[in-house]
């Protein structure tokens, strides 16, 4: 997986959680401070608003607002965003994070594109 199909990937997780939680709250009153946040993550998701500035806000906004809907947020994007995201992780998910993207970056050097699934399924091995 190249940078461009990492960027699409990553993406593609913040566009089905985004939509995920704004069908969650839908029933929420619209002043809700869950509803809102459901809402900003649409905006980013659409494309609207910097992506490495307000990613990480809006995560540590979700994180630490309504920590009961952490768990569906994608690992992937903890990772994506770094900085302090990468204090929701345990030590040992950020190692096999770091593992993951250096298989990547190698394979993007030598001109080849990582499958980024079945090298995590045999980094924990599930194969």
């Amino acid at each position: 997986m190249d940078d461009e199909h990492y960027l699409q990937h990553c993406r593609q997780l913040l566009a089905s959680f985004a939509q995920d939680l704004s069908a969650r709250t839908a029933s929420l009153p619209e002043d809700h401070p869950l509803h809102l946040l459901a809402g900003e993550f649409d905006t980013l998701a659409e494309g609207n608003g910097d992506l490495y500035g307000d990613g990480p806000m809006l995560v540590a906004r979700l994180f630490t607002g309504f920590p009961d809907y952490a768990p569906a947020f994608p690992r992937d994007l903890l990772w994506f965003f770094g900085g302090d995201c990468l204090h929701y992780m345990p030590d040992d998910e950020i190692d096999q994070f770091q593992q993951l993207e250096q298989q990547r970056l190698e394979a993007a050097a030598r001109g080849d594109i990582l499958d980024l699934r079945a090298a995590r399924a045999k980094l924990l091995k599930l194969q």
